[in-house]
């Protein structure tokens, strides 16, 4: 997996270049300090993921995110950021992120959630989902009532047993209800379908 690491605080890129330099698979092609310089490294490398910043000089890692979603469709773009505030996190996954993390998170995990983003699977960080709080989007097209309803408190973080208790349904209702919306939307895990509700339109 080709890493292309972007941040503006020189500490931050290089712990996390030596970092997955231990890990065979992983394979930092490039570093970069804004928004600007990350698209001209992924011309150059054409990563496959990019671990990105949110707050830099110049272009920010949200522009920086939709442009190389825009271009480059495939690239698997990661926001690592130590904002955890509502608008970094709807702006990031409007722009096309696929996934979210904090920079708090422990670094043992990181070479397992880069294999995971670029294999497909998306990342968020659990405290991000419970964070967002109820959303106020249109419902998911092609669902049922009860079914959009799994599906935002899935958006929430919540589990199966937590989507039980509020919708006074059976943990095992709320589970295959989970498996029927999957199915209907095409996605594999239920951080994908997080992932979709977010993405949807205000």
């Amino acid at each position: 997996v080709k890493v292309l690491v972007v941040d503006d605080d020189p500490l931050v890129w290089r712990s996390l270049k030596v970092l997955l330099s231990r890990e065979a698979d992983l394979h930092v092609v490039g570093t970069a300090g804004d928004g600007a310089r990350a698209l001209e490294a992924c011309e150059k490398s054409r990563p496959d993921a990019v671990l990105m910043d949110i707050r830099m000089p110049g272009m920010d890692g949200i522009e920086a995110t939709r442009r190389i979603k825009e271009r480059w469709p495939a690239v698997r773009v990661l926001i690592l950021t130590t904002f955890q505030d509502d608008e970094s996190i709807h702006r990031a996954l409007q722009a096309g992120a696929d996934g979210y993390l904090l920079k708090s998170t422990p670094s043992a995990g990181m070479a397992e959630r880069l294999r995971a983003l670029a294999s497909g699977t998306s990342v968020v960080d659990t405290r991000v989902l419970r964070q967002l709080g109820a959303p106020s989007r249109a419902p998911l097209e092609g669902l049922t009532p009860r079914e959009n309803d799994v599906a935002e408190l899935v958006a929430q973080g919540c589990s199966n047993r937590e989507i039980a208790e509020q919708l006074f349904i059976s943990e095992g209702t709320a589970r295959n209800i989970l498996s029927v919306v999957l199915d209907k939307l095409g996605l594999r895990d239920r951080t994908q379908l997080a992932i979709r509700f977010w993405k949807r339109p205000f």
